[in-house]
């Protein structure tokens, strides 16, 4: 070809679409659904005549029950096509409980005359169905279908629990732009109002009064500006200021909980964030203006700041050529080397942020009008706002994705949330659960101190559970686990790392035997779940994997005095071996009490490098159990503890962390534990073994302690220098109480990491600012592990 011998390659052919590979739950044509039903919860979802419904039993052994009726709330299963074979009595049991969200579905059905009190239906599936199952049904009327994943009575012996169904469903007729469903109310809405596209609309809302902005049809952003209406009356227009806001919550993202407040320029709080199911927002830039378009060569393109003015001008509020707002669902960020970046929404169909006006308001949001870029993902639509009253009541929640290909689900409060919250407002946000951080009348050094000479007590409900049962459970988890499992007794722990392929972690956890084929794994993440499954059945094991983390919340009981107060509070059977004389990674079931109380699994674990265990109950049971548990301390000096004051110790102890001291990257012997990697030893194959084998043999990096002389913090991702070059980062860091030194985890060359060689750590750029420090072994505290083993 002569382009070619000219230096320009030809291309035969049309041209190719941009399709990019997209999570599941963002993958989803005009006609297609998706909804996950939560174990032990329930959906309220619309279908209309000729929708394909098909329900996935995502990790096997969770039952259904159905209530299908026509619009009007005549009960039917005539609605599915199918005949009813259930009296649906876990449904009523679930309605009538009160599981989360259990109160707006009872509402949704009242709201359209569905009465599920005598109702018969239809039961799918039973605690032996394999994972992944399905069932199709075709609406053969308009109605409504509710869909539950009843929750069977706990038995932690027979591991029970409740895991998510999928819903997926074929509409007949595809939604268009503007006619996805919008969730129903909060709670009975003052103002119900619509965005249109293009467009902005003010709105006056009283002090304590809630705001819901809704995105309808999904990837839409809005821009939201509010003013003290006081101010206003008296002719004072100071909008909520971004700058403002950032400086005093120290955060440039917006974010559920006590620092998620926007301010304006005079310091008044005018809105909290209350709940938010994207997770994805923007406070970095102003709302789109006319000068933003002109300059991109779109003269006279209609923009937000223009939609502000107007609204704004009957309630007599000047103009601006480019408003300050909280932008919320554009997906743009500050990258590494300072440059704003943007892209795609996260938001979808129903997604919502959730404020509460902190004083009486004047309000705007705007449907942005951006199609110039991928900010509403091509497709501007539609933005809609509900006000409540305020004398209602909702949670502080977040969304939390378990992985990318499943849906969001809202910060959850554990079973020790209300007496922990007895004790401290300052909860974080980990992992999906509100965790308490700190307490006011026990500071983190008393936590501290507590914990290495007395006893604490701490929530970590949001450690991911996983009962692994069948006939292949031994083989699935000796082949996911870096350990030898074929090693493990019945009533045993192992600490072990689990690792992809290429020798990267996946999770790290401990490993619980409560049979010859019956395990639960521990771990952080629910990615070591998706892990197992994803393996067991690509390899065909006859095995379930299934969560239980929402059925088992746990409290740690640490601190040399800990056996003492363990011992006194629950009861072991005769067959099971006595509480104060259990062996380290070893575990029981016990109760709270005596043989008739509450039942429980008491692990001697821990992750604080002292005396420990761990007590998992199911969520019903835990304001017993801690009440227990803390009037039983009161003697012996009991306190609280935090994720701060935990931090202290488990850097000392060297216990590592994800996400800071080790990540898919790394294998397990970079995070400083290799010891769970018994590569001679272990009989049969396991996952990664082959990279490891090479990792081993030609090591690269070392995870190594660090002291640091002075006082000045680091942290994590601060960088380990050698003259100009770097050499290594630091991973996790802190002050330690005991010696009063800086002390770090952290990895580093292998050329440079034998005990004692002199490092600095930089700051600022890594050259204008630096610590001297120096390599040592880790752990900094008992190294030999006497405290934990004594």
């Amino acid at each position: 070809m002569v382009l070619d011998q000219i230096g320009r390659p030809f291309r035969p052919g049309p041209p190719r679409g941009s399709a990019p590979l997209r999570a599941a739950a963002y993958a989803l044509g005009a006609a297609k659904e998706r909804h996950t039903v939560q174990g032990g919860g329930a959906a309220l979802i619309q279908v209309k005549t000729g929708d394909v419904l098909i329900l996935r039993n995502l990790e096997g052994g969770q039952a259904c029950e159905i209530l299908s009726a026509r619009d009007g709330g005549a009960v039917d299963t005539a609605v599915l096509g199918v005949a009813a074979n259930s009296a649906l009595e876990e449904l009523r049991g679930l309605l009538a409980s009160a599981a989360s969200g259990m109160d707006r579905v009872n509402v949704g059905l009242a709201r359209r005359g569905i009465d599920p009190s005598h109702a018969r239906g239809i039961r799918l599936f039973d605690g032996q169905t394999p994972a992944g199952t399905s069932e199709t049904f075709t609406a053969q009327a308009d109605g409504w279908v509710l869909i539950t994943a009843p929750c069977p009575q706990p038995d932690f012996q027979a591991q029970t629990t409740a895991t998510p169904l999928l819903v997926l469903i074929n509409r007949q007729t595809p939604r268009t732009m503007g006619s996805y469903a919008l969730p129903d109310p909060l709670a009975d809405p003052l103002q119900d109002l619509r965005v249109a596209s293009a467009t902005a609309r003010a709105y006056r809302v009283a002090k304590g009064e809630y705001i819901q902005i809704m995105d309808v049809d999904g990837r839409q952003c809005t821009d939201f500006q509010c003013f003290d209406a006081r101010k206003v009356d008296r002719g004072i227009f100071h909008p909520l200021d971004v700058t403002t806001t950032r400086t005093i919550q120290g955060r440039a993202y917006p974010m559920p909980g006590l620092h998620g407040k926007y301010f304006d320029q005079d310091l008044t709080p005018l809105v909290e964030v209350v709940q938010d199911t994207c997770g994805r927002h923007d406070a970095f830039a102003l709302a789109c203006n006319a000068k933003y378009y002109n300059d991109i060569g779109y003269p006279g393109h209609v923009n937000c700041s223009d939609n502000f003015n107007g609204a704004l001008r009957p309630h007599g509020i000047p103009a601006r050529p480019g408003w300050m707002a909280a932008n919320f669902f554009f997906n743009t960020a500050i990258d590494a080397h300072g440059v704003m970046v943007a892209d795609e929404p996260w938001s979808r169909p129903g997604d919502y942020v959730l404020l509460r006006a902190l004083t009486d308001l004047v309000c705007v949001s705007s449907a942005c009008p951006d199609d110039t870029s991928a900010a509403n993902g091509w497709h501007p639509s539609d933005i809609h706002v509900r006000t409540y009253d305020a004398t209602q009541r909702f949670s502080r929640a977040t969304a939390w994705r378990p992985t990318p290909d499943e849906d969001p689900i809202l910060t959850r409060q554990t079973a020790f949330h209300d007496q922990f919250a007895a004790l401290t407002a300052d909860f974080t946000d980990y992992n999906g659960f509100w965790l308490p951080n700190t307490f006011p009348a026990t500071d983190v050094i008393e936590s501290y101190w507590a914990c290495r000479e007395g006893v604490v007590v701490m929530d970590l409900s949001a450690l991911r559970k996983f009962e692994v049962t069948g006939p292949d459970a031994e083989a699935l988890m000796n082949w996911v686990l870096t350990r030898d499992v074929g090693k493990l007794a019945v009533g045993q722990v192992v600490y072990s790392a689990m690792c992809y392929p290429h020798g990267g972690m996946v999770d790290d956890g401990t490993l619980f035997r409560l049979g010859p084929q019956n395990f639960r794994w521990i771990g952080g993440s629910d990615t070591g779940g998706a892990w197992m499954r994803e393996e067991a059945q690509r390899l065909g094991l006859d095995v379930m994997v299934r969560s239980s983390t929402d059925q088992m919340h746990n409290l740690a009981v640490q601190g040399p005095l800990s056996r003492d107060l363990i011992s006194s509070v629950f009861w072991t059977a005769p067959h099971q071996v006595a509480l104060d004389q259990m062996g380290w990674f070893r575990f029981a079931p016990a109760r709270l009490g005596g043989p008739e109380g509450p039942p429980v699994v008491i692990s001697r674990t821990g992750y604080t490098g002292e005396l420990g265990y761990e007590v998992f109950c199911h969520p019903k049971d835990g304001p017993a159990v801690f009440d227990a548990i803390w009037n039983a301390g009161q003697p012996l000096g009991i306190k609280p503890m935090g994720l701060a004051a935990l931090d202290m110790v488990r850097i000392e102890a060297g216990l590592v962390f994800a996400g800071y001291d080790f990540s898919d990257q790394t294998d397990p012997f970079e995070a400083g534990i290799g010891f769970t990697v018994p590569l001679k030893s272990k009989s049969v194959d396991f996952s990664g073994r082959d990279a490891l084998l090479r990792r081993k043999e030609h090591p690269q990096k070392v995870f190594v302690g660090l002291e640091i002389d002075g006082q000045n913090p680091v942290a994590h991702g601060d960088c380990i220098r050698i003259g100009r070059a770097q050499i290594g980062e630091v991973c996790t860091a802190t002050r330690s109480p005991r010696t009063g030194q800086w002390i770090a985890l952290a990895r580093v060359d292998l050329a440079h990491s034998a005990a004692g060689t002199e490092v600095q750590i930089g700051q600022l750029d890594g050259h204008l600012k630096r610590y001297l420090a120096r390599v040592t072994g880790f752990p900094h505290y008992d190294p030999q592990k006497t405290r934990p083993r004594g």
